[in-house]
């Protein structure tokens, strides 16, 4: 990706949290003047938030195919025909407006930061994140939630172990930005299987504060993750199936 400045920035970059549709966050990275857009599923709050702001979008971050991130893309671009749209190269046929296709490993610059690709499949199975190590900050689309992961549609729990533990090798600091607010479901969830765990206590009691005052809960840590997260906690790839068997059946 063509970096827009020659200079590092000054200051950090932002991120604001959108919320859309009835669970979905869409994230917005920025510096104060140019901007990207990660897993955009409707264009209009987006539109209306960067131009209210006057800021250039050079960019849309796709962690994976599901309409519910990319259906905002098509009107992003044609407002801001020029913004690079970044995807998993193994998609191109499911994320066709793509024009720069990744794969595990990748780095490119993005408003004067690094990003790193990160495969994280099983959720899908050519998901990714997007990882900003100079700041600390994670894009992790549905592969990883606050308090839990992502239903295994295309992928296996071996694959979905793997990715967790990828990225609970991060530093602890990095900030999560998951793309559903599925958070004091999650820990609702995890505390009935884990009735005497203090640190998913505390969550729940934190996170069940903050929704009735209707702020997000995101974003959460790697840190925090580990704590209170039993699919990151899960030791191999069959106690991860059990647990999330048990969540796709269990009612909130």
């Amino acid at each position: 990706m063509q970096d827009h400045r020659q200079d590092p920035p000054q200051a950090p970059l932002q991120v604001v949290v959108l919320p859309v549709l009835r669970d979905n966050y869409l994230f917005v990275i920025h510096d104060g003047r140019q901007a990207a857009v990660v897993d955009p599923a409707v264009a209009a709050p987006a539109i209306a938030w960067l131009k209210q702001r006057d800021l250039e979008l050079v960019a849309v971050l796709q962690t994976h195919h599901h309409s519910d991130h990319i259906g905002g893309t098509p009107g992003l671009l044609e407002e801001w025909p020029r913004a690079e749209v970044v995807a998993a190269l193994a998609d191109r046929e499911r994320i066709p407006f793509q024009t720069r296709g990744v794969t595990d490993g990748d780095r490119f610059i993005l408003l004067g930061q690094p990003v790193e690709v990160l495969a994280v499949p099983g959720h899908t199975r050519a998901h990714l994140a997007f990882h900003l190590p100079l700041q600390g900050e994670l894009f992790c689309g549905d592969t990883l939630f606050a308090a839990g992961c992502g239903r295994l549609f295309e992928g296996s729990p071996e694959q979905m172990h793997h990715s967790l533990g990828l990225l609970a090798a991060l530093p602890e600091t990095t900030r999560v930005w998951c793309a559903h607010e599925y958070t004091a479901s999650n820990l609702r969830w995890a505390a009935a299987q884990r009735p005497g765990d203090k640190a998913i206590a505390e969550r729940l009691a934190a996170v069940l504060l903050a929704r009735t005052q209707n702020k997000p809960t995101i974003p959460s840590s790697i840190g925090e993750e580990r704590r209170t997260n039993l699919f990151m906690r899960a030791t191999d790839a069959l106690e991860l199936a059990a647990l999330r068997r048990s969540k796709n059946d269990w009612t909130d």
